[in-house]
C-alpha cells in the first residue's frame, strides 16, 4: 500500500520506517526543511535503538521517502497518518493546533477518498474536530462530494524499545465504525497480525480514551509504588522486598512497580495532565489522577531532600557526580526528566554538577547551554573525580556493575545517593559507603 505520514518526530518516524520495512511505500511529510534534509542524508534526529538502520535500509530500497511537499504527500496515498506533536498547553490540556493544521492541509490537497488516521495522542473528541475541519475546508473548495473517514489508531510505543513495540505490537486499536475503513486498516496492519488477531475495533471515542487510560494506569502504578516506598522508609521496611511480595501476585505483576524518583518523558506527564484537564472540562473531579500527578512531582524532589539532609543544608561549593540525565535508559529524551529537577535544585543551592549520560549529553547541552556550574564528562568515571557524592538518576545498564573501589577512590567521601535502587545496601555498607536509596534503610 501507499502510505503518507505527517510528522517525522518520535511516533511518525518509527511508524513510517516500520510500515516501509514490511513493504509499504511510505512518504513522510514534515514542515521542518532542515530535519527533512538531515533525514534524506541518513541522519536520525532522535536516539532510538535500531531505528537508524531501519530508516537507512528502507530509504535506500526506495520504500521510505522524506519531503516538505504536503501536496505530493496527500496525492501519494489514500491513507494519511497524522503523527505530529500534541504538547501540553498552559492549562495542561493537549494543544491540537498541529493536528488540526495537518487536517486542514490534507483537506486543501485531497482529490479523492481519504482515510485520515489520528496516530498522535489526542483527547477524546479530537476525531470529531478533525472531521469538522476537513469538512469545512472541503466546503470552501466546493468539494463536499469527496468522502473521507477519520480513524483513531493510537500508538503504544515505549521509548527505548519503540522499534520492537511497533514490529510486534501487543494490540492494534482501530477506532472507527466504517466497515470499508476497517478492511483497509486490517490490510495495512496484516504483516503485524499473523500469529493471532491483535486488532481490536471500537468506536473512535473509546479508542481515543484507551490511549490515555493505558498511560494513566501505568503512571498510577509508578506513583503508587513510590508512595509505598516513602512509607517503607519511615516504617523501617525494605521496598525491594515489598515489591517482590506484591509482584508475585499475577493480578499485580512486576511491571511498573519499581520505586524511583518519578516518571518523566514525553508521554506519562503530558497524558495524565491532559486527562485531568479533559475531566475538568466536563465537571468531573479526577481525584485519583490528580493524586498520581502530585505524587510524581513530589517524588522528583526526594533525591535533593536526602542530599540536603545529609549535608545539613551546606551545599554551596559542593560538587556532585550525576550518573544519568535522560528520563529513562535507551533514549536521549530529557522531557520532564527527574535529573532536571535535581540539577536545578542543586544549582539553586550553590552546588556544582559533573554529569554523564551515555546518550543525553547533547540534549543536556542544548537545554542548558554553557554554565559554570555544569560539567559534562566523557565517561562516568570522569564525573567522579573530586566530587562530594555520587547521585544515580537513570538506570542505564552500564551503571549496574561499576568499579566500587574506583568510585570510593575518586570521591571526596564515599557517599552514594541511588535514585534507582541499583545496588544492594548490605554490600555498599561492607564496602564502606554511606548509601541512600529509595524505600530502604540508610546504610
Amino acid at each position: 500500500m501507499n502510505v503518507t505520514v505527517f510528522g517525522t518526530g518520535y511516533v511518525g518516524l518509527v511508524q513510517g520506517a516500520i510500515l516501509a520495512d514490511v513493504g509499504h511505500h511510505v512518504v513522510c511529510v514534515d514542515v521542518d526543511a532542515k530535519k527533512v534534509e538531515r533525514l534524506n542524508q541518513g541522519e536520525i534526529p532522535i536516539y532510538e535503538p535500531g531505528l537508524e538502520t531501519l530508516v537507512r535500509e528502507n530509504y535506500a530500497a526506495g520504500r521510505l521517502e522524506f519531503t516538505t511537499d504536503a501536496e505530493a504527500g496527500v496525492k501519494h496515498s489514500q491513507v494519511q497518518f497524522i503523527a505530529v506533536g500534541t504538547p501540553p498547553d498552559e492549562d495542561g490540556s493537549a494543544d491540537l493546533k498541529y493536528v488540526l493544521s495537518v487536517a486542514q492541509t490534507i483537506a486543501e490537497h485531497m482529490q479523492s477518498e481519504q482515510i485520515i488516521i489520528d496516530k498522535s495522542t489526542v483527547p477524546v473528541g479530537t476525531a470529531d474536530k478533525v472531521k469538522a475541519k476537513v469538512a469545512e475546508i472541503l466546503a470552501k473548495r466546493g468539494r463536499e462530494e469527496l468522502k473521507f473517514d477519520v480513524v483513531s489508531n493510537p500508538e503504544f510505543l515505549k521509548e527505548g524499545s519503540a522499534v520492537a513495540d511497533c514490529q510486534r505490537p501487543d494490540r492494534i486499536i482501530i477506532g472507527t465504525e466504517n466497515n470499508d475503513t476497517i478492511e483497509v486498516m486490517r490490510e495495512l496492519y496484516a504483516p503485524f497480525n499473523r500469529n493471532h488477531d491483535k486488532v481490536i475495533v471500537m468506536d473512535v471515542r473509546s479508542a481515543e480514551l484507551t490511549k490515555y487510560a493505558a498511560n494513566c494506569m501505568l503512571a498510577t502504578k509508578i506513583s503508587f509504588m513510590n508512595e509505598i516506598a516513602n512509607l517503607a522508609e519511615r516504617l523501617g521496611a525494605d521496598i525491594e522486598m515489598v515489591r517482590q511480595g506484591i509482584g508475585s501476585d499475577p493480578r499485580i505483576g512486576y511491571h511498573f512497580i519499581y520505586p524511583g524518583v518519578g516518571y518523566g518523558g514525553s508521554c506519562f506527564p503530558k497524558d495524565v495532565q491532559a486527562l485531568i484537564r479533559t475531566a475538568g472540562n466536563i465537571d468531573f473531579d479526577a481525584t485519583l489522577l490528580k493524586a498520581v500527578e502530585a505524587r510524581n512531582q513530589e517524588q522528583k524532589t526526594t533525591l535533593f531532600a536526602k542530599i540536603h539532609q545529609h549535608f545539613e543544608g551546606q551545599l554551596e561549593g559542593k560538587t556532585f557526580a550525576l550518573w544519568g540525565l535522560s528520563f529513562k535508559p535507551n533514549t536521549d529524551d530529557m522531557r520532564e526528566a527527574p535529573s532536571r529537577v535535581l540539577m536545578e535544585a542543586l544549582w539553586s543551592a550553590g552546588a556544582q554538577v559533573k554529569a554523564y549520560d551515555p546518550e543525553a549529553m547533547e540534549e543536556t547541552q542544548r537545554i542548558y547551554g554553557t554554565r559554570d556550574d555544569l560539567s559534562l564528562c566523557g565517561t562516568k568515571e570522569a564525573a567522579l573525580k573530586e566530587a562530594d557524592a555520587l547521585v544515580i538518576v537513570t538506570e542505564w545498564q552500564s551503571f549496574r556493575a561499576p568499579d566500587f573501589d574506583l568510585i570510593k577512590q575518586q570521591l571526596n567521601k564515599p557517599v552514594v545517593f541511588d535514585g534507582r535502587n541499583l545496588y544492594e545496601p548490605g554490600r555498599m555498607q561492607r564496602k564502606g559507603f554511606t548509601y541512600y536509596s529509595v524505600g530502604r534503610r540508610v546504610v
